[in-house]
């Protein structure tokens, strides 16, 4: 199902390469609103934007704390377009449709990070900013969610090749990316709380890369994480489940010895072991640990 983008809501913290959309959007006629400094960026563009305060009647309070919480914004956000009672409401309230959401959040885990004091650190926790992607990506029928400025190059190539248009796969799509962008900001959120006397065990890794096959060949797999961190490919076939497992498993068996060691294995299976007293040669000891992990 198609749906036309009639308007945009737009507030960002990281503006860079953001322009060519906004131009895009405006070429194809949309309807901009848009807060505190997002709202001067597309205003000196010279393109035609509402500020949200005009929209809700409202000023930014509580020192930028309050800026998008109102129901002429969420409304505006979650109104099913083919559900009569909600016609209804956005005509007795005069709300206006809202088609699309661009929003990025406060850099919190940068924030804590940088070794920034605890009250910084709290005031980048984003309300406004994880509501609105939330909204959005719910209501994903009739409104997209771009929820990173890694998204701008996807939706301004989709807004050129189909004049403005967006299928609902591609909603779809969106808002799955803006359920995994508030999930990993609430873990890392979660986690900076918890890391004191830790309560329970929270984790977020992005998929990598596909492996070469699974345990078996008919199997899929793939490695989540950085694998560039833990390993450097020299040669030979793509990597397999097995290769990882391989590899895991050589290493927690040579950590087993405070010799110089090196093993083989197979399938999981351990097929030799050897150890020696390192020569003046090995300056350092678990040289060949090392140069195992880099297969």
């Amino acid at each position: 199902m198609l749906k036309r983008i009639k308007s945009a809501l737009i507030s960002v913290y990281h503006k860079d390469n953001l322009d060519p959309l906004v131009k895009e959007l405006n070429h194809l006629g949309v309807k901009f609103f848009s807060t505190g400094g997002t709202y001067d960026f597309i205003k000196g563009m010279q393109i035609p934007v509402t500020a949200v305060e005009e929209l809700t009647s409202y000023p930014s309070i509580l020192g930028g704390r309050v800026k998008t919480l109102h129901p002429k914004v969420f409304g505006g956000i979650l109104a099913r377009r083919e559900n009569p009672e909600d016609k209804k409401h956005l005509e007795q309230y005069e709300i206006n449709e809202i088609d699309l959401v661009i929003v990025d959040l406060y850099p919190f885990e940068a924030t804590v990070a940088s070794g920034a004091a605890e009250e910084e650190i709290i005031e980048k926790i984003d309300i406004g900013g994880i509501s609105l992607i939330r909204a959005a990506a719910k209501n994903f029928n009739d409104v997209v969610i771009i929820s990173s400025r890694n998204q701008y190059g996807e939706l301004l190539s989709i807004l050129k090749n189909h004049n403005g248009e967006i299928t609902l796969a591609q909603r779809k799509r969106f808002a799955l990316q803006a359920f995994d962008t508030s999930s990993h900001y609430d873990t890392a959120i979660f986690n900076f709380f918890d890391k004191e006397n830790p309560t329970s065990y929270k984790a977020e890794f992005s998929k990598c890369m596909n492996l070469r096959y699974g345990e078996n060949p008919h199997q899929k797999a793939a490695f989540y994480g950085d694998f560039d961190a833990s390993f450097t490919i020299l040669g030979g076939k793509a990597v397999s489940y097995n290769n990882i497992l391989d590899v895991d498993s050589a290493v927690k068996l040579i950590d087993e010895f405070n010799e110089t060691s090196f093993a083989i294995l197979k399938h999981n299976n351990a097929c030799g072991i050897a150890s020696r007293t390192p020569k003046l040669i090995w300056k350092q000891p678990r040289k060949l640990i090392n140069f195992f992990m880099k297969f």
